[in-house]
């Protein structure tokens, strides 16, 4: 079951701003993509249906830097997509979204990495080691089966799993934040087999850190 989320209008403006202007304001942007940025972007990506996408949002920079960003993004997006045959990659604004089914991850009502599914994520670590200037948020989702409760902390458990492999494989842990919505934001209908397939899934919103922003800035401005 969707369920409305009201937020206040100055994070609703802000998301506006960094939707549709990022590129005519690197100021603005900015100010979406500081230290704060992630956690924005994060409501505002909950209220848009998205909460790994709104992470990403929330930490672009816009202008000539966030072109920087995004032309290393789309290299980036590419060896992914070459390396994890297994998932879904987007190109999202300044980062990427990767989209991992749960039926490909996890058993039925669980939360423990398949065998056959740890050569993805060691792959995907293998990536982020290679470019240790972005941060992670891993959200976890679950279809409308089951009660919103227990879908909800499966749904958690499921990106903390994630997490704690990344994490086994190298990743640092401050690079890594999580999070699990349950059956709140679905990308398909509900009602049919092949809907509830979709909206069981662990999406991987990778976007530049603090330090590759400024990096990013210092060179536009150069």
């Amino acid at each position: 079951m969707r369920r409305s989320i009201r937020v206040p209008l100055a994070l609703a403006l802000a998301g506006t701003v960094t939707l549709g202007g990022c590129a005519r304001n690197a100021q603005r942007g900015a100010v979406i993509g500081g230290a704060g940025g992630a956690v924005v972007g994060g409501v505002i990506g909950a209220a848009s249906g998205s909460t790994a996408k709104g992470a990403i949002i929330g930490a672009a920079v816009g202008g000539a830097a966030g072109a920087i960003i995004g032309d290393q993004m789309d290299r980036r997006a590419a060896e992914i997509r070459q390396d994890i045959p297994g998932a879904k990659v987007e190109r999202v604004g300044e980062g990427i979204l990767v989209t991992f089914d749960t039926g490909l991850l996890f058993g039925l009502d669980s939360a423990v990495v398949r065998p056959a599914a740890q050569e993805n994520l060691r792959n995907l670590a293998t990536n982020l080691d290679k470019y240790p200037d972005t941060d992670l948020l891993i959200v976890g989702h679950t279809d409308s089966t089951g009660t919103e409760s227990y879908n909800l902390a499966l749904s958690k458990r499921r990106a903390m799993a994630v997490s704690d492999y990344l994490a086994g494989q190298g990743v640092a842990r401050t690079r890594l934040r999580m999070d699990g919505r349950g059956e709140l934001e679905p990308v398909a209908s509900n009602d049919s087999a092949d809907g509830r397939q979709q909206n069981r899934r662990v999406e991987v919103a990778i976007y530049a850190n603090e330090q590759a922003r400024q990096a990013a800035r210092q060179r536009a401005g150069s």
